[in-house]
């Protein structure tokens, strides 16, 4: 208790004379960037997976071929879940004299429970939302439907048995990107009104879906309960199983947003170790003191760890309150220019913000604390004796593995963590090296130099260890902070081009091979230049290697590869790579000519998940017909392209004899019908779908995972920065000191400020310099094997980095020792030697 009430009063007198301020106002500092980073990226996560479950409909679906039972349902009203169901069946839909082949779906109440329709009454007036299906007894075709039937809003349609009155266009649906690769028009009417159609009946091929949603926690809940639960023929989809190239924007939106909470806890211990060391240094004549009164080192160490876990408490307590306030500011203007809900704050990142604040202040400040306690007496007498203390080099140690623990955790991602461990080692190990020699360097020039320059980098070279701190220092924040700034430029820009303005938006399917010439001669004429048109047959899975095989044999790989095994095969062929959006990685590509039988080209994640390798024999069933292949090798697709590609590719000749059709994507103007009414007048049997639709929504999820990505980059960068100013402030008392001596002995303000910038500008050039290198390496290797994305170096962008990083450090070094030249030197050291 005696220990507890002197580092009180130890604490009470340090903030009274400013002794303690530095670390503390650090440590809030950090727990704020910490906690207003954790507060906001785990807000905008929340809020971006739930703008993406709009586009399936709800939280969580469970597909079924059968009706499905009453446990997922029971368990979804248990846990406080929204709940509502749809069935999807093909039909023959009649309007007029014309009949199609058409998509039926049957919407029950409330359906959607995320995202909402976009509809319309007619050709020439204006969308809206329908947060809900149609009511009973009218029905809603797509625009592309509504085109095929040549019908508008008012006219009848019949379905079965059943009328209906045609009420809207659909423009846009909740789940249209999760299946835009449709052959049919889709139908929509209410699922009270499937029982007076007379369609469904026993051995009718329905598609049955639930959809749930509600709270993220118990939604999840759910869905980890339900998946282990499912039955044959049932599956769970969530926006994990969305189309790739939505699920790759929000994919790459969650690494950087844990990037950006990377850097803030690297800026942390920077500007923690910083303030430590002078905090410590501040001690050294207190316990000197306290020796000579006979305390013992255990008293000095428990008072000192005292007033360390009292700064603790109060600073991560501040730091949080401040990481509320700020993020509640951000993410409200978020919200505004995002134009969606934000889910509030949750607990976790303030319980994360006292985590990291408590580790890092430990991990950093406890080392120089632990030398307090062996401080010689001897020190009263002579001032030139320091602590030496070999539990410090132990506790440095153990300080590193916490840094490295806690990026581990930040990091959420191996290869993103490991990325940033080799990074930051060796980056602070060249600047180390880089700043040692320096010193080496300027202790033999500086006699050549003149005036304040040469009093500047004699600075850097007299405060030898001191200086190689600083620049390892500065240096590492500087490479975190431009590390953000490459990873995000390089993001932002990927995400732009991964949608190009020349993306189709329109699939031509079910074109037969008779219907060929005339379907290009329609394209051609509406300026669609040499029209690429793919063969298409469905086939199943039968046999591998000799052995037959079914979704069940796969059941061990993981329930991708038992789906993928049981669904139908979309085959084609082609002669040449497309090297376009197909890479290969594995085998070679056939010529012609070249013999050597039937053989394909699988798509590399779907070989990986069935375990398929070079010269496998794969059999497939085709109309009753088997279809046998070796593989001869495996490509890279690039699914973001929204060109028709393909999980396995025959070689020319293969499919000759199976009955196919013959597939295309074209890009036309918006809004342009031309194309789409000379096609199907020419071949009823075609159909056109516009994916205008879907591409707008993939568009505007990815740009809304853009602003938030932009909004925590600013804010991450402003927090760097005054963390940055508070690890420069930590040497004050050094300058200080100088200063008032070289006032005394005549020096001038200018003088003194000239000084100063040398110094700041050694420093920030070699810290801005490898920081700027550093982080141009870095951010290559997160693009490659974090964001999956290629990479070319710009040494251009390293360069104005590290000379922006010279500014900066050469700025807030001036800033933060304005007061040297302004404070009276009788003061200066008065207060410092006094």
């Amino acid at each position: 208790m005696t220990a507890w009430r002197l580092a009180w009063r130890f604490l009470r007198r340090d903030l009274a004379s400013g002794e303690v301020r530095v670390l503390l106002a650090a440590l809030v500092l950090a727990v704020t960037a910490v906690t207003a980073v954790g507060f906001i990226t785990d807000r905008a996560e929340r809020a971006l997976a739930l703008e993406a479950n709009r586009l399936l409909g709800g939280d969580a679906v469970i597909s079924a071929d059968e009706p499905i039972g009453a446990a997922p349902r029971e368990r979804a009203s248990a846990l406080g879940l929204a709940q509502t169901e749809t069935l999807t069946f093909p039909s023959m839909l009649r309007a007029g004299d014309t009949l199609k082949l058409s998509d039926v779906r049957a919407l029950g109440d409330g359906y959607p429970l995320r995202g909402s329709f976009r509809i319309t009454d007619g050709a020439d007036a204006p969308e809206r939302t329908a947060p809900s299906g149609p009511a009973r007894g009218t029905a809603w075709l797509t625009r592309s439907g509504a085109q095929a039937f040549g019908v508008v809003p008012g006219d009848t349609l019949r379905l079965g048995t059943a009328q209906f009155r045609l009420a809207a266009l659909v423009m846009q649906e909740p789940d249209a990107a999760m299946d835009y690769f449709n052959v049919s028009p889709r139908v929509f009417i209410a699922l009270d009104d499937v029982a007076s159609t007379g369609l469904v009946q026993e051995g009718s091929r329905v598609t049955y879906r639930l959809v749930v949603a509600g709270d993220a926690a118990a939604a999840q809940q759910w869905t980890d309960a339900t998946r282990d639960t499912l039955d044959r023929g049932q599956r769970l989809e969530t926006i994990a199983d969305a189309r790739p190239e939505i699920r790759r924007s929000l994919e790459r939106a969650d690494r950087f947003l844990g990037l950006a909470a990377l850097v803030s806890v690297v800026l942390t211990a920077i500007a923690v170790a910083m303030a430590a060391r002078r905090h410590s240094a501040r001690h050294l004549d207190a316990c000197a003191v306290l020796r000579c009164l006979g305390a013992s080192q255990r008293t000095i160490l428990a008072i000192q760890l005292g007033e360390l876990l009292l700064i603790g408490i109060a600073g991560c307590a501040l730091g949080v309150i401040g990481g509320l306030a700020l993020q509640s500011f951000v993410a409200g203007y978020l919200a505004d220019v995002i134009g969606m809900d934000i889910p509030g704050a949750g607990p976790l990142p303030a319980l994360q913000g006292f985590a990291v604040g408590f580790t890092v202040l430990l991990a950093f400040a406890a080392p120089p604390v632990l030398a307090l306690r062996r401080v010689p007496a001897l020190r009263v007498l002579r001032r030139d004796l320091g602590a030496v203390e070999p539990s410090a080099v132990a506790a440095s140690l153990a300080g590193l593995a916490g840094l490295a623990a806690l990026l581990w955790w930040k990091a959420g991602s191996v290869e993103l963590g490991l990325t940033m461990l080799a990074g930051i080692a060796g980056t602070f190990v060249v600047l180390a090296g880089i700043a040692f020699g320096l010193v080496l360097l300027l202790r033999r020039v500086r006699t050549r130099l003149r005036g304040p320059w040469r009093y500047g980098l004699a600075n850097v070279s007299r405060r030898a260890a001191v200086s190689v701190a600083q620049i390892a220092a500065l240096g590492l924040g500087l490479m975190a902070i431009l590390l953000l700034t490459l990873v995000r430029s390089d993001l932002l820009g990927r995400w732009q081009e991964s949608m190009p303005a020349d993306a189709p938006n329109r699939f031509i399917i079910n074109v037969q091979p008779e219907q060929l010439d005339g379907a290009r001669e329609v394209l051609v004429r509406n300026a669609v230049a040499d029209p690429a048109l793919y063969p298409m047959i469905r086939a199943r899975l039968i046999e591998v290697n000799g052995e037959a095989v079914t979704g069940a044999s796969y059941a061990e790989r993981g329930d991708r590869a038992r789906r993928l095994a049981e669904r139908e095969f979309n085959l084609s062929s082609e002669a040449t790579l497309r090297e376009a959006d197909n890479t290969l990685v594995e085998g070679a590509w056939w010529t012609p000519g070249d013999g050597g039988g039937a053989r394909v080209s699988v798509e590399q994640s779907l070989a990986e998940s069935l375990g398929w390798k070079l010269g496998d024999r794969v059999v497939w069933d085709i109309a009753g017909s088997r279809f046998e292949a070796t593989i001869a090798s495996l490509r890279r697709v690039d699914w973001e392209s929204f060109r028709p590609n393909f999980f396995v590719v025959a070689s020319p000749g293969a499919l000759d004899g199976y009955a196919a059709s013959y597939i295309t994507a074209v890009r036309v103007p918006r809004g342009d019908t031309a194309m789409t009414q000379q096609l199907v007048q020419a071949f009823p049997n075609v159909s056109v779908i516009d994916v205008d639709a879907v591409i707008d929504q993939v568009r505007s999820t990815a740009e809304q995972v853009t602003v938030a990505v932009e909004y925590v980059f600013y804010f991450t960068l402003a927090a760097g920065l005054l963390v940055l100013l508070a690890a420069i402030s930590a040497s004050q008392d050094e300058r200080l000191l100088e200063g008032g001596v070289m006032r005394v002995l005549g020096a001038r303000t200018l003088q003194l400020r000239l000084a100063h910038a040398s110094e700041f500008i050694a420093i920030g050039l070699i810290a801005g310099l490898v920081a700027a290198i550093a982080a141009s390496v870095i951010s290559g290797s997160i693009a490659v094997f974090v964001f999956e994305q290629p990479w070319a170096p710009d040494w251009r962008i390293a360069l104005i980095g590290g000379g922006i990083g010279t500014l900066a450090v050469t700025v807030t070094g001036l800033v933060a020792t304005r007061r040297v030249a302004r404070m009276p030197p009788s003061q200066t050291l008065r207060a410092l030697q006094g």
